[in-house]
């Protein structure tokens, strides 16, 4: 007695007609990828060349680490004098600080609303750190400039410059209202529901059975927490950070606002300067030619400095991966 047996009808094997389209979905796919790469190179591409004269006038390296900017107004060649350094030290300055903020409060929010809070809380909470993340920059850069720089930032500056912190420059008096203070305040708060939102979302994805693990261990809540999630969280951590430093590296108008805009750099966290991005939305308007080749030099020399940030943070989330695993969003 012989007993036949058939696969199946798994379902997926398709018409020659549905053959034929895999390699036309496959060529749109490639298509809508590739497009990505050629909007990035046009753009890459046509400011360099704009802002060529500059750079060939200037040297990259006069450019780049130059203090002066006196602006010329000619429509031919290059006759002023471009050193953008005041405006890069400006926008690194104040990026770095909102990251020191940031990433401790999105960390303690995150893990207090996934591990700590009460069910009543918890989602309240949530939505609230969300909504902050939908407030336009308007919004941000007005309240900064009539409520926040007035009744909590100066006088907090004024205290710390009155301290023994005051003798060192960087802590140094007079604290003026528009300042470089001002700025990577306003930033830490725009940035912080982006690096909350995500480190929440890759403390989420812990295993259970490690959790578990750890409290079959001995171990409290607040050592699951510190040895356990964080830890196996860490790549993601650094991807929501650099994330967070991308937005805090490329905001324009409320720190425009709220730096000063003196065009000059100064040590002293508590007075004005500058950012790149502040001295483009600033002057681009009513900029003569060379001038505005000037403005996009800035632009490109901004998009190089977020690229190689975005760079060393992948080597780092690749390398921690590769040694403890983790949620990592780049």
């Amino acid at each position: 007695m012989s007993v036949t047996t058939e696969a199946p009808d798994s379902g997926l094997r398709g018409s020659p007609r549905d053959r034929r389209a895999d390699p036309i979905y496959r060529g749109v796919m490639y298509v809508a990828a590739s497009s990505v790469l050629v909007i990035l190179a046009a753009m890459i591409i046509r400011t360099s060349i704009e802002a060529w004269p500059v750079f060939r006038a200037m040297g990259i390296w006069g450019f780049v680490s130059g203090d002066l900017w006196s602006v010329g107004t000619s429509r031919s060649e290059v006759t002023g004098t471009y050193g953008a350094w005041p405006f890069i030290y400006g926008t690194l300055k104040i990026s770095f600080i909102a990251i020191v903020f940031a990433v401790p409060l999105a960390i303690g929010i995150a893990l207090y609303t996934n591990e700590l809070a009460p069910d009543w809380l918890r989602r309240p909470l949530v939505y609230a750190v969300d909504t902050l993340a939908m407030v336009p920059s308007i919004v941000y850069a007005l309240v900064g400039m009539y409520f926040f720089r007035i009744e909590i930032w100066a006088p907090v500056g004024q205290a710390v410059a009155g301290s023994p912190l005051g003798a060192i420059p960087f802590f140094s008096g007079p604290v003026l209202l528009s300042s470089y203070w001002s700025a990577a305040n306003i930033l830490t708060i725009m940035i912080l529901p982006i690096i909350t939102a995500i480190c929440r979302d890759v403390f989420a994805q812990v295993p259970l059975d490690e959790r578990n693990a750890a409290y079959a261990m001995g171990a409290t809540r607040w050592e699951v927490m510190s040895k356990v999630i964080v830890p196996r969280s860490f790549s993601g951590i650094v991807g929501g950070t650099m994330l967070g430093l991308g937005r805090a590296l490329g905001e324009t108008l409320a720190v425009a606002v709220l730096i000063g805009s003196t065009q000059r750099w100064i040590p002293a966290l508590f007075q004005g300067g500058d950012a790149m991005t502040s001295v483009i939305a600033n002057t681009f308007q009513d900029a003569h030619p060379e001038a505005i080749w000037a403005l996009l030099a800035i632009g490109v020399t901004l998009f190089f400095i977020t690229m190689f940030v975005n760079v060393g943070a992948r080597i780092i989330v690749s390398r921690v991966s590769a040694r403890v695993g983790g949620g990592a969003v780049l």
